[in-house]
Formats: structure tokens, sequence, C-alpha cells
């Protein structure tokens, strides 16, 4: 059975279009899917919403941040 997704995406990425990504779900499957808002013929990746939960945590944390490199010069 096909559900239709909904997709939805940050409200800091503004309406320019900039560099954002979209994710959508359809409230039935434990599934999220993830695709580039400038090329969404492209595809999308798929993930189980713990996987999604889990890497959101991480990217609030602070977990997923580079390190600062000193400035040459």
């Amino acid at each position: 059975m096909s559900y239709s997704l909904k997709w939805v995406k940050a409200r800091a990425s503004g309406s320019s279009g900039g560099s954002c990504v979209e994710v959508g779900t359809d409230g039935r499957t434990p599934a999220v899917h993830v695709r580039d808002t400038k090329s969404r013929e492209r595809g999308m990746l798929t993930v189980t919403a713990s996987t999604w939960r889990a890497f959101t945590d991480d990217i609030k944390s602070g977990r997923l941040d580079l390190p600062v490199l000193p400035a040459y010069g």
C-alpha cells in the first residue's frame, strides 16, 4: 500500500531556496524520508524514525560539530 508523504522544511530555511533539505513522513509507517529541496527529482534517503531521532539528537547536542581549526595567516 502506498501513502502520500507530507514534506516539511525547517523554518530557518526561509523562502529564498538556499541550501536546505525537506523531511517527509506519511504518518503511518515508521520511516522518515529526506530530500534536497533544490533537487527533488534526484530521489530521497529513507531511514527509520529511530535513526532520524538519534541523528537529530546528535545535531542538537553538538556531537556532530566539526572542530574549529586555527586561522592561518
